[in-house]
């Protein structure tokens, strides 16, 4: 009998759609899937330039046969096989996550999506339709959810640490975008601020919906309504690249969320603050191994990846010893890790490990697309309250 949290008899198949010469995130993907070295990247559709696809493939040591020079081809092909793929990864922007993420889902091989799930709501009702009906696994790459001490505040908060949460602050500021960097050439600007690939938000979109996920899933609050102001302070700029958006959460809490692509002076600056009735935490993307706790009337205390103080959870999502940082790779790493887990248990016959089950999935996808939406509403009606369900 196999056990639980083990590596399956063999490595899990991967197959990729995009991620070919000159794309950013598909590189981050590759690197995640081997760290753990759960997976073997056998086949792929890399780019929607077939010789640019073909000769990716050639570069990653992808057999010839397994090059193809579409998603469509690759899912019908791969699912005739009997070696084919146990699972791909959707590395394209927004706009081509849907119809990808279906074929293979029909076909009955799992996915590994970025965010967010698709560029338009409808297309995200439609996969999650196919998802369902037929039972594969959909993981979603919101990978600041692998991060050890992001699950170490989310299990503290479970555990009552916090006492009932009344205040959630969450801030995605960079500055990359501060210049229109769209029109110099830049592939990743390009699409990035293009509403026929991106969808109707830029910067909420791009790493609002980050912010927004990462509050709801350390806190396990769920936001029921928002009120949004999105700015495009770029002239030219066909979507938005700054927000902020006023928060409120099932039971009462309140909170505020920016996300900024026009800050000069701030890279990466993901950071998440909740406040308890009893104390408050403090995490920040830039100083990821660490994570501030402050009981009411107490000392703030530090708590360390991998030292005194971190529990399970932080326990399973950590390779290294203490004082050695872990941080991005790693983050993306644990998604994989986590989701080759379900995979192979799946294969296998048995349960998965129930520490590998926090892997963002369907449902937060869905969360991701009704935020964004709700959003663009509320900023649409002058920053009124909007429902994120309706």
């Amino acid at each position: 009998m196999a056990v639980a949290g083990a590596p399956p008899g063999r490595r899990l198949r991967l197959g990729m759609v995009g991620g070919g010469q000159g794309a950013f995130i598909g590189a981050v993907h590759r690197i995640a899937a081997r760290l753990d070295d759960r997976f073997e990247l056998v086949a792929g559709s890399l780019s929607s330039d077939p010789a640019r696809a073909h000769a990716s493939a050639a570069a990653l040591h992808i057999a010839s046969d397994r090059s193809y020079a579409g998603f469509a081809e690759m899912a019908e092909r791969e699912a005739a096989r009997p070696n084919g793929i146990d699972v791909v990864a959707i590395v394209t922007p927004n706009h081509m996550h849907a119809a990808p993420a279906q074929a293979f889902a029909e076909r009955g091989i799992h996915v590994i999506c970025d965010k967010p799930m698709t560029h338009r709501m409808d297309d995200a009702l439609a996969l999650a339709e196919t998802v369902r009906r037929t039972g594969v696994i959909f993981a979603l790459t919101h990978n600041y959810t692998g991060y050890p001490m992001v699950r170490q505040a989310r299990e503290m908060i479970a555990a009552g640490t916090l006492g009932p949460i009344r205040v959630v602050q969450v801030e995605y500021p960079q500055d990359w975008l501060t210049t229109r960097l769209e029109k110099t050439g830049h592939k990743q600007a390009e699409w990035r601020t293009d509403p026929a690939r991106s969808g109707g938000a830029g910067c909420t979109g791009d790493i609002g919906t980050h912010a927004f996920n990462l509050a709801e899933f350390v806190t396990g609050l769920r936001c029921e309504t928002l009120a949004a102001d999105l700015t495009t302070f770029v002239p030219g700029r066909a979507l938005d690249d700054n927000a902020h958006i006023m928060l409120r959460f099932r039971g009462g809490a309140r909170g505020m969320l920016w996300s900024s692509q026009v800050a000069p002076g701030n890279e990466n600056a993901l950071r998440l603050r909740v406040y308890g009735e009893k104390g408050g935490l403090d995490w920040s993307q830039e100083q990821p191994n660490h994570l501030l706790f402050s009981p009411f009337n107490e000392p703030p205390c530090l708590l360390r990846r991998g030292g005194a103080g971190a529990g399970l959870a932080a326990a399973h999502a950590s390779r290294i010893p203490a004082g050695h940082p872990e941080g991005y790779l790693e983050g993306f790493a644990q998604l994989y890790r986590d989701t080759a887990e379900q995979i192979a248990a799946r294969i296998e016959g048995r349960a998965p490990d129930p520490a590998s089950l926090l892997v963002p999935g369907l449902d937060d996808g869905l969360r991701g697309m009704r935020f964004i939406m709700a959003s663009l509403a509320s900023s649409q009606a002058d920053a009124a309250w909007t429902a994120v369900e309706s």
